[in-house]
């Protein structure tokens, strides 16, 4: 307890109920309102009192005096009756500011890793040739980092569509798993529908576990697709896709990244891009190069602001419980004190009694052995 009180800045301290402070004077107003309690007791009238007093031999006393407490019964009665008034105010301790940032949005990036995503056609930031997965693994990790406030999963498709990583606030965790992917490690084909169905799924999944703690308010959520070609056999159709996004508020933005002259299986599919966006309320993007890819991710950026709010706030830590522990403390003690003066006094009145009985004793031995 002593360390608890020593670590406390008391002028932090304020008080949760100060209303029942006005109650401190209550006792005060009692003693001098409610009249004190008194009894009578019958007694004896003998109209020969002096006859009496003078034939037993006795010298008459004034009678017993009305008991009253001692200075430590008043103080412990004060001091405990100001703790329980002050336990009632609930005196509370407020911590350090601290800050708490809710997220704004549930953002989930779709990248396509079909065999095309390995056409060595973009640049890095540094102006060597690289893959366009490479050039796009580059502007997403600038793009994560204006996001702050966002919750970012990760989605890949190829062959089959599956989540690389659910939704995190973590970036650095989140760049690392994007880091870890390679082309052809979904398939060689690009199942667009799929991967879009599978993304709301997981938006799905995440408004209900929200649900399932009690928390109603649900963030904004967006699709990110990144796709170098047009779907090749999904069991769901990119459109309709779309369509049951848009049901489900979640908005797609799809970036189409390489040559849209391109022909046959991987050939550039924009149309279906565009209306893929539009059904679902988003835009579409077309990057020939890293730095439109840049430009279109920035383009998100502002159709899609940083979205969070920041709660300040002071932890309480409430001290009536150490107020109320005190007072048992203290009444223990006082308990413990008037039990041992009772003892003592009546060892004393054993000793003083003793000694009565056995000097008559000692008298008449006396007179016998005269």
């Amino acid at each position: 307890m002593n360390s608890v009180l020593s670590s406390i800045h008391w002028s932090s301290v304020e008080l949760a109920h100060p209303m029942w402070l006005v109650i401190l004077p209550l006792p005060l107003v009692v003693y001098w309102l409610v009249p004190a309690y008194r009894t009578k007791q019958t007694a004896i009238k003998v109209p020969f009192f002096g006859q009496l007093v003078a034939a037993i031999g006795e010298s008459p006393t004034h009678g017993a005096s009305q008991l009253s407490p001692s200075w430590w019964q008043r103080a412990t009665l004060v001091v405990s009756w100001l703790l329980v008034v002050l336990a009632l105010a609930k005196p509370t301790v407020l911590g350090e500011p601290q800050v708490r940032e809710s997220l704004g949005r549930d953002v989930m990036v779709l990248v396509d890793l079909s065999g095309s995503m390995a056409e060595q056609d973009f640049t890095s930031k540094n102006g060597d040739k690289v893959s366009r997965l490479e050039a796009a693994k580059e502007v997403l990790g600038e793009f994560v980092q204006t996001r702050k406030g966002d919750r970012l999963g990760l989605i890949l498709f190829g062959d089959a569509a599956f989540v690389q990583t659910p939704f995190t606030a973590d970036q650095k965790v989140w760049l690392e798993l994007l880091q870890q992917t390679d082309v052809a490690m979904a398939g060689q084909s690009t199942h667009l529908g799929d991967a879009i169905g599978l993304a709301i799924k997981v938006f799905e999944q995440s408004k209900q576990s929200r649900n399932d703690v009690g928390d109603v308010n649900s963030p904004q959520q967006v699709a990110i697709v990144l796709t170098d070609g047009n779907d090749t056999g999904s069991f769901v159709e990119p459109i309709d896709a779309a369509k049951v996004a848009k049901a489900k508020d979640v908005r797609i933005h799809v970036i189409a990244m390489g040559d849209p002259l391109t022909v046959g299986e991987v050939a550039l599919d924009t149309e279906t891009m565009e209306r893929i966006a539009k059904e679902s309320g988003g835009e579409s993007f077309q990057a020939l190069n890293r730095d439109e890819l840049a430009q279109a991710y920035q383009a998100i950026g502002e159709l899609e602001p940083q979205l969070y709010e920041s709660t300040t706030y002071r932890p309480k830590q409430s001290l009536h419980y150490y107020l109320i522990a005190i007072v048992v403390v203290i009444y223990l003690a006082a308990f413990s004190l008037a039990t041992l003066k009772r003892r003592m006094f009546a060892t004393t009145m054993k000793i003083s009694t003793t000694k009565a009985r056995t000097q008559p004793t000692n008298q008449s031995q006396g007179e016998h052995d005269v």
